[in-house]
């Protein structure tokens, strides 16, 4: 009996489709990549034009002069105090909003079925504020610190891009920690793990990619954001000071130097922008490879 019912299922698999049918599937499969590399046309020719057009000025000058008078000939014209800035700034708000993110996604998928009102609202708040354009954030910023200091800071400026950053971070890890199969989860109830063992090195270690993925994300977001830092971190022409002081960034500096009349200046910009893309890329290759490696050798 069961070889009768197979017999038909492997002949049906063996038979080839219909003409028809056949030339419907490719014409689909080359429309679906005819579509893709039309996407991908607006992110190729701004990559094209970025690296085109910054590559021609990049030298080591760019990584370690600070950004020399308008004018001045045989000075080395550089923009290192922004690069510190930015790695400064972006660096100290990652500090707190990946910890409180990840936390705060946690408790949503884990934690927050046992109370679904919290929960619901936590979910809705974040969602609002991941929508908030970014110079609200900066305001926002402004009128909690620089306010208060009397003081334009680097502090300001991370605290308006770990705003940028937690809604993303914890709505990812949510829905990272989502993908993990429930099976997973009754396995280590059935060894004895308890809810704290099984949420934090069973679930929170298999949804790490993900985790990681949306992390990464927030810090290319909160890279390349301008408005939040115009109105905390400022600018400055010399190297970073302290968090309590004005800081340079590479996204205020884009800006400055792209509406400048000066050629060299917007000359500038385009290597600005190519070292910016650069340093997004560079962390992210970094942490997937780590990640990945973390995992394969466990």
């Amino acid at each position: 009996m069961t070889n009768q019912i197979q017999e038909p299922e492997l002949i049906a698999l063996t038979v080839p489709l219909p003409i028809k049918r056949s030339y419907f599937s490719k014409f689909m499969t080359a429309l679906v990549f005819f579509l893709t590399a039309v996407a991908f046309l607006p992110l190729g020719s701004v990559l094209l034009e970025i690296i085109s057009k910054g590559f021609a000025n990049l030298s080591l000058d760019v990584f370690t002069s600070l950004p020399a008078a308008v004018g001045q000939e045989d000075v080395k014209n550089g923009f290192g105090n922004a690069i510190l800035g930015t790695l400064l700034m972006v660096g100290v708000g990652a500090l707190w909003a990946i910890p409180f993110g990840v936390m705060a996604g946690v408790y949503l998928s884990e934690f927050g079925r046992e109370q679904p009102k919290s929960a619901s609202v936590i979910r809705f708040t974040t969602r609002i504020l991941s929508s908030v354009p970014s110079i609200v954030v900066g305001v926002f910023a402004y009128g909690v610190i620089v306010a208060n200091f009397k003081s334009f800071s680097a502090l300001a400026g991370s605290f308006a891009l770990g705003t940028i950053m937690l809604p993303i971070i914890t709505l990812t890890t949510e829905e990272a920690l989502k993908l993990i199969p429930v099976n997973v989860r009754q396995a280590s109830a059935a060894l004895g793990g308890n809810r704290f063992q099984t949420t934090f090195r069973i679930v929170v270690s298999a949804a790490l990619p993900g985790i990681t993925t949306g992390a990464l994300l927030a810090v290319a977001r909160a890279s390349g954001e301008t408005a939040p830092l115009l109105f905390t971190a400022l600018s400055s022409q010399d190297w970073p000071q302290g968090l309590f002081d004005p800081a340079p960034s590479l996204a205020v500096l884009i800006y400055t130097y792209s509406q400048s009349a000066y050629p060299e200046q917007k000359a500038l910009a385009w290597t600005a922008a190519l070292v910016l893309l650069s340093l997004v890329v560079i962390v992210s290759v970094t942490s997937r490879m780590v990640t990945r490696n973390r995992l394969q050798t466990r």
